[in-house]
């Protein structure tokens, strides 16, 4: 089905028109595919924190009026000419872009992810133009995928095919928070049997790290939250204790360290504060423990830290969407959830109609949510 076919969709969308304010449901009018690109109808998309950093300004790169969302699941609608890994109808995962310094080009019949170099701009479709418009003014793209509306179209590359039976209201948090904080687990920190583990922030990503510190065989996991109502889900998932910084007079690092006799084995800032980000990182065995910084930092935020907090031994690393090494990974992931070797539907807290995103929002800043997920 070539883009000739194809007529342009006249769906909902919810826009960001500027920095700071909310977003509005709008009628926005979706083009069609071009070459190597499909357009998905979106069946399911959660919010992240990212998409809260777009509304704020402070995620990088990028330009206004945007339609956000980058954690959906959906159907193929139609695919533009040289299309040859999806068809119509078949469901798809869609996936937050990853850092690579190649494109990889091939397609086959199930999995595939898009990877791209993460500092080139997906503002625009790589052609550079916009596939969105509303009242006559053309919307960028978010990751080229723009989850945050009814119809979409993406790069076909952007497309990873899950188990045709997989419920997309719940595996579309595989897309972003599921599989980032799991694989930082997993993959980045490569946590180990019997090690000793801290997670700093709670949330949708926080926890899926603990999930994946429990299946890694940690044997004691520390959960670190200013909002104590995480606790009991954090339990429920693997932590052995949580706390509260606000509970103590002295520095959290202090609090691990004595805690723990000697630092941790890993630590996991999953806020994206600079001052936690070095809390982690101090928080660890000064020989041999490991901080992985998974919260996205402020767009131009700068961290000031004591380079003898490297210089005695430990490491620190940056994790994106979990370490995944692309387009089989996450269907792998998918099929894991299939065969119930980890239940990441706990996460989700509130269902919503698309028309409440703004609500799903609320719920996020005000730390009553875990994860929403919208259903259009």
């Amino acid at each position: 089905l070539g883009t000739h076919l194809s007529p342009v969709i006249k769906c909902k969308a919810a826009v960001a028109w500027e920095v700071g304010k909310p977003l509005s449901i709008e009628e926005v009018e979706v083009a069609p595919p071009k070459a190597h690109e499909v357009r998905v109808k979106i069946v399911a998309t959660g919010i992240c924190r990212t998409d809260d950093h777009v509304l704020k300004g402070s995620f990088p790169n990028i330009d206004y009026p945007v339609i956000p969302g980058h954690e959906g699941a959906g159907i193929v609608e139609s695919i533009g000419e040289g299309v040859t890994c999806v068809k119509p109808g078949m469901e798809g995962l869609l996936l937050h872009p990853l850092k690579s310094m190649v494109k990889l080009q091939w397609c086959r019949s199930r999995p595939l992810l898009y990877v791209s170099n993460l500092y080139e701009s997906q503002n625009l479709m790589p052609d550079k133009t916009s596939r969105f418009t509303c009242k006559g003014k053309a919307i960028h793209h978010f990751l080229w995928i723009s989850t945050f509306s009814e119809y979409t179209v993406m790069p076909d590359s952007a497309i990873a095919r899950i188990d045709d039976d997989a419920p997309l209201d719940k595996v579309c948090l595989f897309g972003c928070g599921f599989s980032t904080g799991y694989g930082a687990a997993i993959n980045t920190a490569k946590v180990k049997p019997g090690s000793t583990c801290a997670i700093f922030g709670l949330g949708g990503v926080g926890l899926s790290v603990v999930i994946g510190c429990k299946s890694a065989g940690a044997s004691r996991i520390i959960g670190i939250d200013i909002n104590k109502d995480k606790f009991t889900k954090a339990r429920e998932l693997g932590a052995t204790e949580c706390i509260n910084p606000q509970d103590f007079k002295k520095p959290i690092q202090e609090v691990l360290v004595e805690m723990t006799g000697h630092g941790v084995d890993y630590s996991f800032e999953v806020i994206g504060h600079t001052d936690t980000m070095v809390a982690a990182l101090a928080s660890c065995h000064m020989n041999s423990g490991t901080c992985v910084m998974v919260g996205a930092p402020p767009s131009g935020s700068q961290l000031s830290f004591d380079p003898m907090l490297l210089f005695t031994g430990r490491t620190w690393k940056g994790s994106i969407i979990g370490g995944w090494k692309t387009k089989d990974s996450i269907p792998k992931l998918v099929s894991g959830y299939m065969e119930k070797k980890f239940n990441p539907d706990v996460l989700i807290t509130h269902t919503l109609p698309f028309d409440k995103i703004n609500e799903g929002f609320e719920l996020l800043q005000s730390g009553k949510s875990i994860r929403t997920v919208l259903l259009f």
